[in-house]
């Protein structure tokens, strides 16, 4: 019986071994992700903006920064790891700062003023709906599919604010959103495999040890004949 369980035992230690090969390449494979997305965002020079007291600003200004985050926290309902925005590594390369640069772009966009021209008036049934002219357009936090396409003014401003550009900052920032989350799961992926492995190796361990052949020395008590009575 011992050595069938010290048998166990070492397959034991080989699967836990086998745990920690597993770890090791997702941890690896986990770093070289993280490292291709820092460069990607160094690259495109995808930063934050912190003042000197290392808060963050937009335009130079808190206030501002801190309606985006309103915007990112209360209207999104993202719960924000402060501990992601790091003044000190102002390049855009966590899940948080992706989301935070994303409600940065939305919030200027949901704020945004333009300019609507018709140098025609715009007849519609007969009737004229909107004179030819300039007409300043101000956003009051629609999105894309917030905007009247019936009226004139707010469905050429639609295409004027939201703009393409908007629509591919937004989506990039999403993916590197979703990337740096996924990497972060590889990251505890590859711990709980190291702490598998180190449990299942432990116990394989423990198995052996306690299956050893005995190593001590039993001494034999010494039997006197007993002495019969007279």
């Amino acid at each position: 019986m011992n050595g069938r369980l010290q048998r166990v035992g070492i397959g034991l230690v080989l699967l836990g071994i086998v745990f920690f090969a597993a770890g090791g390449y997702t941890l690896y494979k986990t770093q070289q992700g993280a490292s291709a997305l820092q460069t990607f965002s160094a690259a495109q020079n995808v930063t934050l903006s912190y003042n000197d007291q290392g808060q963050l600003v937009d335009r130079g200004e808190t206030a501002g920064a801190e309606k985006i985050m309103s915007l990112l926290v209360n209207d999104w309902g993202y719960a924000i790891d402060k501990s992601e925005l790091n003044p000190n590594d102002p390049v855009v390369n966590t899940a948080g700062e992706y989301m935070y640069q994303m409600a940065t772009i939305s919030y200027h966009t949901l704020h945004a003023t333009t300019t609507v021209t018709f140098p025609e008036d715009v007849v519609v049934d007969g009737q004229v709906v909107t004179k030819a002219g300039d007409y300043e357009f101000v956003n009051d936090g629609r999105y894309w599919t917030g905007f009247d396409r019936t009226d004139p003014i707010q469905g050429a401003a639609r295409d004027q604010i939201w703009t393409g550009t908007a629509h591919a900052l937004i989506a990039e920032l999403g993916v590197g959103s979703v990337t740096a989350a996924a990497l972060a799961m590889g990251l505890g992926i590859a711990a709980l495999f190291a702490l598998v492995g180190l449990t299942v190796v432990l116990f394989g361990l423990g198995l052996v040890w306690a299956t050893r052949a005995a190593t001590e020395k039993v001494k034999v008590p010494v039997l006197k004949p007993a002495i019969s009575a007279a």
